[in-house]
């Protein structure tokens, strides 16, 4: 079991503040205004981003894509990518270890995870253990279903050809299955809000044509300090032919003034009809 490495940090460690604080999210201004209820039915989402902060300054706009999922319905299993902040483990790393957070036990899809370890990806759960941006996705989904399972894959590799290869082993093993695969990424790290604004569409055209290659590129010639692009691209490349929409973009200067500031923005991926 994999326990909770930043409960009380980067959100509330109890079950009942937790959950009003997701309840917050969702009503926020910067939210969807309300809290959403999950759905049947045919479903269109594949894929989408989220970020990572504490749920003060990140969690309303990532409200928006867990709103999306909610009225689109759960499907059979999510792959959950995220950065390595830590360095610690394999380079990029699948664990089978159940994740713990207050709201209970998020289950492993066992099968599914051992099914994507191929090439550059391997199962070490000593990458995950203090690793947070997988981790705050967790609750949200936690809130608005008891019934879900995922696959976590931390990438500390986020270069091109690695983040390819993990979308393409992501895409060959969720072949035929419903599966939503979600990016988390902050944008623009402690730059003023001009900046992280300018730079940060950049990157989120690049994402809205689900181009990886010009993702990469546009975040190395313009030195975006986005943690996540590797994910991104890894999602990108496993929901090809996928149509992407950016939901909400808004930083850190939106919840709080401040001088330098961090970007987030959700986004969501959709089949093509």
């Amino acid at each position: 079991m994999r326990s909770p490495a930043v409960a009380g940090q980067f959100y509330a460690s109890d079950k009942k503040n937790l959950e009003r604080q997701i309840e917050e999210c969702f009503k926020s201004p910067l939210g969807p205004k309300a809290v959403p209820t999950v759905r049947d039915g045919p479903r269109k989402i594949v894929g989408g981003v989220s970020p990572h902060a504490g749920y003060m300054f990140s969690g309303p706009v990532a409200a928006h894509l867990f709103s999306s999922i909610a009225s689109d319905g759960f499907p059979e299993a999510f792959v959950i990518i995220g950065p390595s902040h830590t360095g610690r483990g394999s380079g990029i790393a699948i664990t089978t270890e159940d994740f713990e957070t207050p709201l209970g036990v998020a289950k492993v899809d066992v099968g599914l995870a051992e099914a994507m370890k191929k090439g550059l990806i391997d199962i070490d759960p000593q990458a995950h253990y203090y690793e947070h941006s997988i981790e705050l996705q967790l609750p949200f989904l936690q809130y608005l279903s008891k019934d879900f399972k995922f696959v976590p894959i931390c990438m500390a590799f986020q270069d091109y050809d690695a983040a390819v290869s993990v979308g393409e082993a992501v895409r060959q093993a969720t072949a035929g299955k419903d599966v939503i695969v979600i990016a988390s990424t902050d944008f623009s790290h402690y730059v003023t809000k001009e900046s992280a604004e300018k730079k940060d569409r950049m990157a989120l055209d690049a994402i809205e044509r689900m181009d990886a290659k010009a993702l990469y590129d546009v975040v190395l010639d313009e030195n975006i300090s986005m943690c996540g692009y590797g994910p991104v691209m890894a999602m990108i490349t496993a929901c090809k032919g996928g149509r992407a929409r950016v939901l909400r973009y808004a930083t850190s200067g939106d919840v709080k003034p401040m001088n330098d500031v961090v970007g987030y923005a959700s986004v969501v991926v959709e089949k093509q009809l």
